[in-house]
């Protein structure tokens, strides 16, 4: 079974911001989201603007593509 793209986004935010042993607040801090929305993106609740995605991938230093491939 093959993930959505979503979950596929969601889920790589989350493991790259615990892989920097990153909280929630500490990537909105960095990023300039809030810590609310990058709850609801990584429950699924929410889906990014290509703008958020790409201040997420700066604040994680990843590149952008990376947060879209499925591991």
């Amino acid at each position: 079974m093959t993930n959505s793209t979503t979950e596929i986004l969601r889920n790589n935010i989350k493991k790259y911001r615990l892989s920097l042993n990153f909280t929630q607040e500490q990537l909105s801090e960095y990023s300039g989201i809030s810590s609310d929305y990058l709850s609801e993106i990584e429950r699924g609740k929410k889906i990014p603007s290509l703008k958020r995605i790409e201040l997420i991938a700066k604040a994680l230093k990843i590149e952008v593509y990376k947060l879209f491939v499925n591991d």
